[in-house]
């Protein structure tokens, strides 16, 4: 028996958490990884909300929430996540396989979402590390595209190899069957490194500064609260920083229940 098969026993379903099937699962370094699991039929989300996921501890389940990166008309359901040695959840999850069990959440929700957001022309998706997976399911909704003139995701990670879906968003989505003619035409990809060569460095708010950020767009080079509409998703530092500029800018969080210019995922700032 393998380490990834031993690794889960099997699991029963309760009130709050329905028992998924590992579909895929996608190594992309020695930190960082990917899996689809099954979907349940009366599982419903909005592109860019988060769940609890989790495995069974020695008492109660252990969990954890993540951000789901598939949009919400996938048959399945993915997440992307980090690989930490010790992590009580994460270093058991690093190691699971095509046929293992999960817990998955019946309740999902979240701020990352185009309903706590004004209208507007261009939205900005800021994420650093697995921060891009809730930006991963918006950007394959359709709706999205319906709604904004311009779709601009920055990813900044350290290394290269971190570039989690990078071939999918350099090719600007070209195996979408959804929205492959939309992307094409309004989605544009903003990677970035801090600890390795790379075609672009420095963090985003070096890419603010420098005016590469809004390279190839229309309208301002500039954050422009009349126009642009901002999630931001990954470091807790990051999101703080940027919050407090997007507000020294005129910019107005959002929520649910109040729309604005900008969300953050509260849920994993604290």
């Amino acid at each position: 028996m393998s380490d990834g098969q031993a690794v889960l026993a099997p699991l029963e379903p309760t009130a709050a958490l329905t028992v998924e099937e590992v579909l895929t699962v996608r190594h992309w370094n020695e930190h960082l990884f990917s899996f689809t699991m099954s979907r349940p039929a009366s599982f419903r989300f909005r592109s860019g909300e988060f769940v609890m996921l989790g495995l069974q501890g020695e008492k109660r389940p252990l969990l954890r929430a993540y951000s789901i990166a598939s949009p919400s008309w996938a048959e399945e359901i993915e997440f992307l996540s980090i690989k930490v040695q010790d992590g009580p959840l994460t270093s058991r999850l690093q190691l699971v396989q095509p046929g293992d069990q999960i817990y998955l959440g019946r309740k999902p929700t979240g701020t990352l979402v185009t309903d706590a957001l004004l209208p507007g022309k261009r939205l900005f998706m800021l994420s650093t590390g697995t921060g891009l997976a809730p930006f991963m399911s918006l950007i394959r909704d359709p709706d999205v595209y319906d709604l904004y003139d311009e779709v601009i995701v920055v990813h900044c990670v350290r290394r290269v190899s971190d570039l989690a879906y990078r071939e999918e968003l350099e090719s600007q989505l070209a195996e979408d069957p959804l929205v492959s003619e939309q992307a094409l035409v309004q989605l544009h990809y903003v990677p970035t490194v801090t600890r390795e060569p790379f075609h672009t460095t420095g963090r985003i708010g070096s890419l603010v500064e420098s005016g590469r950020m809004f390279e190839g767009l229309k309208g301002d080079a500039r954050f422009n609260p009349e126009t642009d509409r901002v999630m931001l998703c990954g470091s807790m530092d990051m999101i703080k920083d940027f919050s407090a500029d997007l507000e020294s800018w005129g910019f107005t969080e959002g929520s649910n229940a109040k729309p604005g210019d900008f969300v953050i995922e509260r849920a994993f700032v604290g």
